[in-house]
């Protein structure tokens, strides 16, 4: 969505669009805004509790069932099994994303891989695509001011018109740019705590075998699933780069991720976010 300063100021229920790599500051600028006027979207939570909450538990029960104990329990129907997902905790998500690899290491089979993969490209499309009705229940049911659509990292990789046109419709997108000391920030982060990533095929793939030609790999299941995250984070991170650039030059606008690191408050992202508009007006 396109407008100016005025026009932003003047907005009575200001719905915005945040993109960016996970770890730019997105879920910690939400935290910022006071919850009693901005309805926090989490695209992770959506998915995660909506779109592949049965596959996640799907997930936990096989690796349940592993265990002698806990499936004589599940069998009888002694014990049920639920994921605890909330906006502050994803990590049954990405615990189902999952990493290629070693099974002795918790890795998965490229061709497992790949499905859950899809099930979670999907799962984000339809995420997004629920942002229009989250608005007006937000407002109407809740009574919240203002919504922030506080999107997963990997939402460049959509390419999917019908709900990039739903994010233009009803939000302001606005593109959280890290800079060269925030992108090795990241890098570093990744290398300390690799975690599972979606990687869309026609970059999986040939990173893939460069990794395993490289590295003397034979087959992708004797890969070490973390030693292969930490190699491709970079690579995806320079990929996701003019994506991500590509989406704001088209439905929104660049934000400094600095900058809005330095937000202290409401008021001070609404003069932030004015100020923007002035300049790429």
């Amino acid at each position: 969505m396109r407008m100016t300063a005025q026009q932003f100021r003047d907005w009575p229920h200001k719905a915005i669009t945040l993109l960016g790599m996970s770890g730019v500051g997105k879920t910690t600028l939400a935290n910022k805004l006071p919850k009693s006027h901005w309805f926090h979207y989490s695209g992770d939570y959506r998915i995660g509790t909506k779109y592949l909450a049965e596959p996640i538990l799907d997930n936990i029960k096989k690796k349940a069932m592993e265990v002698d104990f806990l499936s004589d329990l599940l069998r009888s129907d002694s014990i049920y099994i639920a994921s605890n997902i909330t906006v502050h905790n994803l990590e049954p998500v990405s615990t189902f994303l999952g990493k290629i690899g070693r099974a002795d290491q918790g890795g998965l089979s490229v061709s497992e891989f790949k499905n859950r993969q899809r099930l979670h490209k999907e799962a984000e499309t339809g995420a997004m695509k629920d942002v229009a009705a989250f608005i007006h229940k937000a407002n109407d049911i809740y009574g919240y001011d203002h919504f922030l659509n506080d999107a997963g990292g990997s939402l460049c990789e959509l390419d999917d018109p019908e709900a990039l046109q739903i994010l233009e419709d009803h939000t302001l997108l606005l593109y959280l740019r890290a800079d060269e000391a925030m992108e090795k920030t990241l890098i570093q982060r990744a290398i300390d705590d690799p975690k599972p990533m979606y990687y869309p095929d026609a970059f999986l793939d040939p990173h893939l075998e460069t990794y395993m030609r490289d590295n003397d790999i034979a087959d992708p299941d004797e890969i070490v699933p973390n030693d292969f995250v930490r190699w491709v984070f970079p690579q995806l991170l320079a990929y996701r780069r003019p994506k991500y650039q590509a989406l704001a030059d088209t439905y929104g606008y660049t934000v400094d991720a600095r900058a809005v690191e330095a937000i202290k408050d409401e008021a001070e992202f609404i003069e932030m976010v004015a100020g923007l508009l002035n300049q790429q007006q």
